[in-house]
C-alpha cells in the first residue's frame, strides 16, 4: 500500500505543478489591467498575476459599504500555457474616471461589469472591436448617445446601460445583436421610437426600458420575442394600447407596464400565459372587467392593476392554493362584496379608491387580529365622505371641527418654533409599514393610507417605509421621512370648511451629497391635493438644490366636505436601484395645514384669552395710530396703492416684514444678488432653512406696484419644473416684497455673456437641456396651464438656472392672460427690443406667438454664446437672427457655434436648434410653431420642416429695421440713455416699447 500511496502523491504534486506553471497572466495583460484601473479613476490596484486575483483596487484603501472586485482568467483558450483575462468586475467602488478604451487590448476579454461607480463620459467606440458577451455599466454618470458601433459586437449576450444619462435615440444598429438575451435601458434620457430593427432580437429573455422619453406606440413586433420571460415598461413615454399579440409571449413570468398614455382599452388577453409570478398593468387606461382567469393563475404572487377603470366584482372562488402575496386593485371602479377567500393569511390586499360595499365593524373584512394587511380606505363610494375614509367604524360623528394639521412624517412627536410660537407636530413613527396599510388616529382626526411593494428588494416583510438619517445639519423634522412604493395618502377629517394653506416639508435623505454612486439617485413623484394634481414630476433634490436640505412647498386649497386629502403617487419615473434595489417612490418629511379664513378653534382657552386681550390692545393702538396718520394726511396719497394690493396676501403665503428681515439679515448689502428697475434682490434663509431670493420693490419705482400685482396674480397659480417658484409675498407698510426659490447659478444671461461673474461654462449637453427646458416651460404657460399666459419678456436675463443648471422662467411682471375665444390682444407694448416679435413691437398685436419669437432669439443666443442686442456680426449682418439665416442654408453652422465649446458639440443637435429658432422667428406669426411642437422638434420626437426661409428673404425685414434703428440711435446717444429714437418711423422707443425697467438688455 505504501508504494502506491507514494506514487499517487507524486502524481498529485506534478498535477499541481502543471496548474501553477500555466497560471501566470502575461505581463502585457497585467499592464493593460493597470491602465484600465487608472482610466477608471482608481488610485491603486493590487493584482496577483500568478493566481489571477485582485487583492485591492479603488480610490480609498477601505471602500465605503459594499463592493465587488473580480478578475477571472482562463488558460484553456489557447495552447500557449498561460492565463488570459476574460472577466473584469469593478463594482460599488464609486470610481470617478471614464470607461477604458484600453479594454480592446485584452484579446480574450468576454465580460465587464462596472456597475455602481461614478464614471462619466461616453462608451468608447473602440469596444466594437472586442468579442464581449456581457457589458454592464449600471448606475454611473455616462452620457451622450449610445454608440451605434455596439451593434458590431455580434457575440454580445447581455447589455445593461440602466441608470445613466444617455440621450438621443436608440441606434437601430443594436438590432443586429441577434444573440442578445438581456437589454436594460431604463432610467436614461432616451427619445424617439423603439427601432423596428429590434424585431430581429428573437433571443431576448429580458427587456427593460423604464423611465425614458420614448415616443410612439408600444411596438407590435414584440410578438417576435418568443423567448421573453421579463418585460418592463414603466413610464417609458410610449403610448398604448398594449398590443393584443402580447399573448403570444407565453414564456413570460414577469410583465410590468405602467403609466402609458393612449386610448382606453379592454384588459389584454393573457390566458395563454400561465407562468406569471408578477403581473403589473398600472395606469394603462384599462376598462371593462378583470378576467376571472387571472385569479386562477397558480404561480401568480403579485397582481397590480391600480389606477385603471376596471369594473365588476372579485370572484368568490379564489383557490386556497393561490400563491398571491400582493393584490393591488387601488383606484378602479370595482364593486360588490369583499369575498372571504381573498382574506387569507399573509396576503397584502389594497382595495382603496373603489366602489365596494361599505365594510362595517361586523363584517369579516373588519375583524381584528387577522394575519394580513388590508386597506379599505375609500373602498366604497355610496356612503358619506366621512364613512369612506373611516371604514369599519360604526356611527362616528365629529365631536368638533378643527382647522389645523401638523404631522412629522416618519418621525416622533416634535415641537417646532414657527412665527414666534411653538407648534406640536405629531409623529407617525410608530405606524408600521405594510404594502396595504391603513391607519387613523382616534383623537386628532388624521391618518394615512399606503399602497405598494418595493419590488426587487428581496424583502416581503415590507418594513422599510420609514427613512432616517443622523444628519446634524437637519432639524429633527427632516431627519426622518415616510416613503411609499406607489401611493401614499395623508387625510384629515372633522375639518372646518374653508380655505387653507397646505405646507409640505421635504428633504432628500436617501441619496448622498458626495462623489459616490449613492449621489446619483433621482426620485420623481406626483402630488395631489383634494384629488387635483398640483405638482407633476416633483423632484426633491431639484426643489431644494441638493440633498439633505430642507424645502417647503405651499399650496392653497379648499375644504367643502370637512375632509382633506393629500396624496403622493409614484408614476414610474426616477431611478429604482440607488443606493440599492428597491429605492424609489414618494418621500415626505412633514405636513402642516393652516386656515386662511380666520383664527383656529383648536387653540386652548388660555391661549385664546391671551390672543383676544392682545388683539384688542393691538387693535386699539393701531386705530389710534391710523387716526393720527390720517389726520396728518400721510395715508391719503397711499390709498389707491393699498386698495390695489388689498387681498393679495390671500393669494399666496404671506410673510411678515420681521421674517424677511431676519432671513436677509435686514437686507444686508452682502446678501444682495441683483438689481433691476423693480428694485434689489437679496439672498435669504428662512427659519426652516429654506434658501430664498427676496425681490424688494424700489420705493421710487413707477411700474413696480402694477408689476407686483401682476407677478403675484400670475405666478402664484403656476407650478412647473421650468418656472421659478414663488414662495410668498410681504405687504407691510411701504414694503412690497416677493419671496422666490433661490437659484444658485443666477441667470442664463450671466452664464452665457458674463463669464467673469459666472461660475461655470455651459457645455453642449447643458445648453441643449436648457433649450428644451425653456420650451417646456413656455408650452406649459401657453397650452397646459389652466391659465393661458403670454410672458411678453422672454430673454436670457429672465431665465434662471438652478444648482443643476436646469432653466426656470422668471419675471412675470409683464405677463398677460389670453382667452381661448380671442385670437389676439391689442395692448400697450412692453418688453425688450431685439426679442419682441415685429407684429407686437410695431402694432401691439399680442398672441402667444410673440413668446415663440422671443424663444427663437434665446435659442440663437444659447448656441452662439452671444447677446442678440450687443453683438453685431460682420459682413453687414444686423443681428444673430440675420447671421443664422444666412449660415444654415449654406451648411456653415460651425461658424455660428460658441467658440467656448471648442468644437465639443453635436452638429445634428445644433442644426436642429438653429432650424427651430428660424422657424420660431418667422416674420409671419402663423408660420411659427406652437411651443409643444417646438418641444417635440427639439427632442427629436417630431420632424423638423425642411422649408426654412432663404437668407434673401430677410433683407428688408421689419424685425431688422427696428433693431437697426435701435442700434444706430444707441451708438449716437450717451451710454446713460434709457430710450432709443426709432428714426425713420418717427416714433420713439417708448412709442414702440414701454420698457419694463428690468427688461433692459444686459
Amino acid at each position: 500500500m505504501y508504494p502506491s500511496t507514494t506514487w499517487i502523491l507524486r502524481l498529485h504534486c506534478c498535477f499541481l505543478f502543471l496548474i501553477f506553471a500555466v497560471s501566470k497572466v502575461p505581463q502585457q495583460e497585467v499592464d493593460v489591467l493597470q491602465q484600465i484601473a487608472k482610466t477608471m479613476g482608481a488610485t491603486y490596484l493590487s493584482f496577483d498575476a500568478d493566481s489571477c486575483r485582485i487583492e485591492e483596487v479603488g480610490v480609498t484603501v477601505k471602500p465605503n459599504g459594499w463592493s465587488e472586485n473580480i478578475v477571472e482568467c482562463d488558460h484553456r483558450i489557447e495552447s500557449d500555457e498561460v492565463n488570459h483575462i476574460t472577466k473584469i468586475a469593478f463594482k460599488g467602488l464609486s470610481l470617478p474616471g471614464v470607461l477604458p478604451p484600453e479594454l480592446v487590448k485584452l484579446p480574450y476579454i468576454q465580460e465587464i461589469d462596472f456597475a455602481y461607480n461614478y464614471l462619466s463620459g461616453r462608451i468608447p467606440v473602440e469596444w466594437a472591436a472586442t468579442q464581449l458577451t456581457n457589458i454592464s455599466v449600471l448606475v454611473n454618470r455616462l452620457s451622450g448617445e449610445i454608440p451605434k458601433e455596439l451593434g458590431n459586437i455580434s457575440s454580445l449576450l447581455y447589455l445593461n446601460l440602466e441608470a445613466n444619462q444617455f440621450s438621443g435615440t436608440v441606434p437601430s444598429e443594436l438590432g443586429k445583436l441577434i444573440s442578445l438575451q438581456t437589454l436594460l435601458l431604463s432610467s436614461n434620457n432616451l427619445v424617439g421610437e423603439v427601432p423596428t430593427s429590434f424585431s430581429e432580437l428573437v433571443n431576448l429573455t429580458d427587456f427593460r426600458i423604464n423611465d425614458n422619453n420614448f415616443s410612439g406606440q408600444i411596438p407590435d413586433f414584440i410578438q417576435n420575442w418568443k423567448q421573453l420571460t421579463k418585460l418592463e415598461m414603466h413610464a417609458t413615454g410610449l403610448e398604448g394600447p398594449i398590443p393584443s399579440n402580447i399573448s403570444l409571449l407565453n414564456k413570460l413570468t414577469d410583465l410590468r407596464i405602467s403609466d402609458i398614455g393612449g386610448p382606453a382599452q379592454a384588459f389584454p388577453s393573457l390566458s395563454d400565459i400561465v407562468g406569471f409570478h408578477t403581473l403589473v398593468l398600472r395606469n394603462c387606461s384599462l376598462s371593462g372587467e378583470l378576467p376571472v382567469y387571472i385569479w386562477a393563475m397558480k404561480d401568480l404572487q403579485t397582481l397590480d392593476v391600480t389606477f385603471n377603470k376596471l369594473v365588476g366584482e372579485i370572484p368568490n372562488n379564489i383557490s386556497a392554493r393561490s400563491m398571491l402575496k400582493f393584490v393591488f386593485l387601488t383606484g378602479n371602479m370595482l364593486s360588490g362584496d369583499i369575498p372571504d377567500p381573498i382574506l387569507k393569511n399573509g396576503i397584502n390586499v389594497d382595495l382603496s379608491y373603489n366602489n365596494f360595499t361599505w365594510q362595517g365593524p361586523d363584517q369579516n373584512a373588519c375583524q381584528q387580529n387577522m394575519n394580513l394587511y388590508l386597506n379599505l380606505y375609500k373602498s366604497s363610494a355610496a356612503v358619506s365622505p366621512l364613512r369612506r375614509i373611516l371604514p369599519c367604524t360604526k356611527d362616528f360623528t365629529c365631536p368638533r371641527y378643527g382647522c389645523s394639521l401638523h404631522v412629522n412624517s416618519g418621525g416622533n412627536d416634535f415641537t417646532v418654533k414657527e412665527s414666534d410660537r411653538e407648534v406640536d407636530y405629531e409623529g407617525d413613527a410608530g405606524v408600521e409599514g405594510g404594502s396595504a396599510r391603513y391607519f387613523s388616529t382616534s383623537t386628532n382626526y388624521w391618518g394615512l393610507s399606503s399602497t405598494g411593494d418595493f419590488m426587487d428588494d428581496n424583502n416581503d416583510q415590507n418594513a422599510r417605509f420609514i427613512e432616517s438619517t443622523p444628519s446634524k445639519s437637519l432639524s429633527e423634522l427632516y431627519n426622518n421621512a415616510r416613503m411609499s412604493p406607489l401611493s401614499l395618502t395623508y387625510f384629515r377629517y372633522c375639518l372646518a370648511n374653508g380655505s387653507y394653506n397646505v405646507s409640505l416639508h421635504f428633504s432628500e435623505i436617501t441619496f448622498t451629497n458626495d462623489s459616490t454612486y449613492s449621489s446619483l439617485g433621482r426620485r420623481v413623484f406626483d402630488i395631489y391635493i383634494q384629488e387635483k394634481l398640483v405638482r407633476k414630476d416633483f423632484n426633491i433634490v431639484n426643489e431644494a438644490n441638493g440633498v439633505q436640505r430642507p424645502v417647503v412647498r405651499h399650496f392653497n386649497t379648499s375644504v367643502t366636505d370637512n375632509t382633506l386629502e393629500i396624496r403622493f403617487y409614484w408614476a414610474g419615473k426616477g431611478t429604482t436601484r440607488i443606493p440599492s434595489r428597491g429605492h424609489y417612490g414618494p418621500l415626505i418629511s412633514a405636513i402642516s395645514l393652516k386656515p386662511t379664513f380666520g383664527s383656529c378653534s383648536e387653540e386652548d382657552k388660555k391661549s385664546v384669552t391671551v390672543y383676544v386681550i392682545v388683539g384688542v390692545v393691538v387693535t386699539c393702538i393701531f386705530l389710534l395710530v391710523m387716526s393720527i396718520l390720517w389726520w396728518k394726511g400721510y395715508l391719503q396719497c397711499k390709498k389707491k396703492q393699498r386698495k390695489d394690493l388689498k387681498g393679495m396676501e390671500l393669494q399666496t403665503v404671506s410673510y411678515t416684514l420681521k421674517q424677511i428681515k431676519a432671513a436677509t439679515n435686514n437686507f444686508d448689502a452682502s446678501n444682495k444678488i441683483g438689481e433691476g428697475g423693480f428694485g434689489a434682490v437679496f439672498k435669504g434663509r428662512l427659519s426652516d432653512g429654506t434658501l430664498v431670493a427676496v425681490k424688494q420693490l424700489s420705493h421710487s419705482s413707477k411700474q413696480g406696484n402694477r408689476e407686483f400685482l401682476n407677478e403675484i396674480g400670475m405666478i402664484s397659480c403656476l407650478q412647473h419644473p421650468n418656472l421659478v417658484k414663488l414662495h410668498g409675498c410681504c405687504i407691510e407698510g411701504t414694503e412690497l416684497l416677493l419671496v422666490y426659490e433661490y437659484l444658485e447659478n443666477n441667470s442664463l444671461a450671466r452664464a452665457l455673456f458674463n463669464l467673469e461673474k459666472s461660475r461655470s461654462i455651459l457645455n453642449w449637453s447643458t445648453r441643449f437641456k436648457i433649450c428644451v427646458g425653456i420650451a417646456k416651460g413656455l408650452a406649459y404657460l401657453h397650452e397646459e396651464s389652466s391659465l393661458k399666459i403670454v410672458h411678453r419678456d422672454i430673454k436670457a436675463t429672465n431665465v434662471l438656472l438652478d444648482r443643476d443648471l436646469n432653466p426656470k422662467i422668471s419675471d412675470f411682471g409683464l405677463a398677460r392672460l389670453t382667452e381661448d375665444n380671442n385670437t389676439h390682444i391689442s395692448t400697450r407694448v412692453a418688453g425688450t427690443i431685439g426679442y419682441m416679435a415685429p407684429e407686437y413691437a410695431l402694432w401691439g398685436y399680442l398672441t402667444y406667438k410673440a413668446d415663440v419669437y422671443s424663444f427663437g432669439i434665446v435659442l440663437l443666443e444659447i448656441v452662439s454664446g452671444k447677446n442678440n442686442n450687443n453683438y453685431v456680426p460682420f459682413d453687414n449682418f444686423i443681428c444673430l437672427l440675420d447671421w443664422a439665416g444666412h449660415l444654415l442654408p449654406n451648411g456653415k453652422i460651425e461658424e455660428f457655434i460658441d467658440d467656448k465649446l471648442d468644437s465639443q458639440f453635436s452638429k445634428i443637435e445644433a442644426e436642429r436648434i438653429i432650424t427651430v429658432a428660424l422657424l420660431c422667428t418667422s416674420a409671419t406669426p402663423s408660420l411659427r410653431p406652437i411651443m409643444s411642437e417646438a418641444v417635440g422638434m427639439l427632442e427629436g420626437k417630431r420632424d423638423v420642416p425642411d422649408d426654412i426661409p432663404e437668407a434673401s428673404l430677410y433683407t428688408d425685414d421689419l424685425r431688422f429695421k427696428a433693431l437697426k434703428d435701435f442700434q444706430r440711435e444707441r451708438q449716437s446717444q450717451s451710454s446713460s440713455s434709457n430710450q432709443a429714437q426709432l428714426g425713420s418711423n418717427l416714433q420713439t422707443a417708448s412709442d414702440l416699447c414701454e420698457y419694463n425697467p428690468e427688461s433692459r438688455s444686459d
